[in-house]
């Protein structure tokens, strides 16, 4: 019940038109039962002896049926005319009835698309808002297919249960009512035993219903594997075909989706089962009114025949919205389930959140300081423990150490995409939860190994965050950043659309790309994380220069594995197992017989290792050149 109040609360926003498309609904349900009615007068005419005495079907009494013909038809045709003349004068009052009936219509099925569509936006809408609020937590263990499977194929479930089965389910009821209320008039017994069957249509479908929840929850979490897949796959696909694995992800993509088909097919057997039951169901409550209404007529006598026929014609509507009522609870599965696929996205908390009297971040006058700092992604798993540094402005610290050791966490702590478990991270001596997020955010540059490129001009990546830049601004950040000379030579210099990921630029032009959009911005503290690690020895070069201008007067935190970037820091931080084990510059700390020096002598035997093989290596080619002669 809950997941129907919050898909109804969508509609608050679009009430006025739904409003309207209800009324529409009404008008064209009201005007489709009476139409059947007309069929009773067009009987009574064809069929009436003109020359003989008037039966007493013909005449005009008291009823309800009599006075609601009279009321309408007979104000508008002469039912006393000859006989063509009367015909002629209902066929055309048919035809009027139907042609504002299908105004109605149209009016009814224009007005809910717009509800349905309206609320599919804002229900997408309020699921992205809510998803770029999310911390990186909820992204660290959910994963990208299932995410975007919410936002798309979910979405759509339930854009088909708003717009398809809500307004069908609204017309049916008034169709219904509409119907019975028409056939009441006709003949309250014939209604009476055309209801017969309703219980047990209704009543069957309670076992099958829950099974069909069950299953179509199945259903929509193997499509968001199927597409969590190809996501994986597509992303990493160069490491599929570097490592030949073709046919490994063929067959684990054939084994989803055969689970979806399965499970598609299962969830649709129980849903075919509708159509033939109600039908069935349908069949038989046909047969007990052919059974009674021929009694009425002929031995009782207190239906006429033309009644009796115009109560079957309606007794055909009658049981069109008793059976999509009845299937209703089967058709709407799919749509639920993805509401509350939904609606658990849209419930998942806010983990870093701002103070209700947060302040906007004043700017770093002093320093940034890590006072005693934990933290953990799950509980009693630490990732850091008791982490203490200060940073003064305008000075660099650098983190190194073996992988795991907690570096790159310590820069999301700075950055709140996670919040600490233990102590605190102040600037200025004010702890950095008291300002706004979006304040502190803004107040860092961040570079990092993975460089992150959209599909968009090369103008438009520099200047991310920073849309009201000028070209000329634009400009002088590439310059700065050894990135305007190739930009220059593309083909459509800062119009150039990058491609998915920077695709189309080498991993050092991305990397300058970013460096110029951490320069256009002007921060007061930069975060390189690894920013040079994937670079070949001239890309680094060039991406080292860029850096060199951009940590000028500027408070810098530094992750590098390259020992031979971080050399000129101010302080270098050695980490090893969540805490700061070594600290220091680098002389101090190659003094020192520490794990930094065991750092250093190996990174830099490898690296004079790796340098006299090549230069062996080509000393042989030159060799075997010189052999083979001209």
């Amino acid at each position: 019940m809950k997941v129907y109040l919050r898909i109804l609360g969508y509609l608050k926003a679009h009430g006025w038109v739904f409003g309207a498309a209800v009324f529409a609904t009404f008008i064209f349900a009201f005007l489709d039962a009476f139409s059947f009615l007309l069929v009773i007068p067009f009987l009574r005419v064809l069929f009436t002896d003109r020359d003989g005495p008037a039966p007493e079907s013909v005449s005009v009494g008291d009823d309800t049926l009599d006075r609601i013909l009279n009321g309408t038809v007979g104000r508008m045709v002469d039912l006393d005319a000859p006989p063509q003349q009367a015909i002629y004068g209902i066929i055309f009052f048919i035809l009027g009835v139907f042609a504002l009936k299908n105004v109605f219509d149209f009016l009814k099925v224009y007005l809910m698309a717009r509800v349905q569509q309206g609320v599919t936006r804002d229900l997408r809408d309020r699921v992205y808002d809510h998803l770029v609020d999310l911390d990186m937590a909820f992204f660290g263990r959910t994963k990208m297919g299932q995410i975007l499977s919410r936002l798309t194929y979910d979405v759509e479930q339930l854009r088909v249960l708003v717009a398809k089965e809500l307004g069908r389910v609204v017309s049916s009821v008034f169709e219904f009512a509409a119907t019975v209320v028409a056939a009441v008039v006709i003949s309250w017994q014939l209604t009476l035993a055309a209801f017969v069957v309703v219980p047990f249509t209704m009543g069957i479908w309670g076992p099958l219903i829950r099974k069909l929840k069950r299953n179509d929850r199945k259903v929509l979490s193997s499509a968001a594997d199927v597409n969590a897949h190809i996501q994986e796959t597509l992303s990493g696909i160069r490491l599929v075909k570097s490592s030949s694995t073709e046919d490994y992800e063929r067959e684990r993509f054939h084994n989803l989706t055969l689970r979806y088909y399965t499970r598609f097919l299962r969830s649709e057997k129980l849903r075919a089962l509708a159509s033939p039951i109600t039908e069935m169901l349908s069949a038989i409550g046909t047969v007990i009114l052919l059974w009674f209404g021929a009694r009425l007529v002929l031995v009782s006598g207190s239906l006429t025949g033309e009644e009796f026929i115009g109560f079957l014609a309606l007794s055909m509507k009658l049981y069109s919205p008793v059976k999509y009522l009845a299937k209703f609870p089967a058709l709407i599965q799919p749509g639920l389930v993805g509401a509350e696929r939904i609606f658990e996205f849209l419930d998942a908390p806010i983990e870093v959140e701002e103070a209700d009297d947060s302040r906007p971040f004043p700017g770093l006058h002093e320093e940034v300081s890590f006072n005693g700092v934990g933290f953990e992604y799950r509980s009693g798993e630490p990732v850091l423990q008791g982490v203490s540094f200060t940073v003064p402005r305008g000075s660099v610290v650098a983190l190194v150490g073996p992988s795991g050791a907690g570096k790159t966490t310590i820069l999301d702590l700075l950055s709140r995409f996670y919040d600490v478990t233990e102590g605190s991270i102040s600037v200025d001596g004010i702890d950095i939860r008291d300002f706004t997020v979006r304040g502190l955010r803004s107040s860092l540059g961040i570079v990092s190994q993975e460089t992150i490129l959209f599909h968009d001009t090369v103008r438009a990546n520099i200047a991310y965050g920073s849309s009201d830049s000028t070209q000329e601004e634009v400009e002088r950040a590439a310059e700065a950043a050894h990135a305007h000379g190739f930009i220059s030579d593309l083909p459509k210099g800062y119009e150039t659309v990058v491609g998915e990921r920077g695709t189309e630029l080498s991993g050092g032009q991305r990397q300058r790309l970013a460096i110029a959009r951490a320069i256009l911005r002007n921060p007061p503290i930069l975060v390189f994380d690894e920013a040079t690690s994937s670079l070949d020895t001239e890309a680094e070069r060039l991406v080292q220069q860029a850096i060199e201008r951009l940590l000028e007067g500027r408070t810098v935190f530094v992750i590098a594995h390259r020992l031979s970037t971080v050399q000129r820091a101010d302080q270098i931080l050695v980490l090893d197992k969540g805490r700061i084990v070594e600290r220091g510059t680098h002389q101090e700390l190659v003094s020192a017989d520490g794990l930094y020096r065991r750092l250093y002598e190996l990174q830099f035997s490898d690296e004079a290792m790796d340098f006299e093989e090549h230069a062996a290596g080509r000393e042989e080619d030159l060799a075997q050149d010189l052999s083979a002669g001209p």
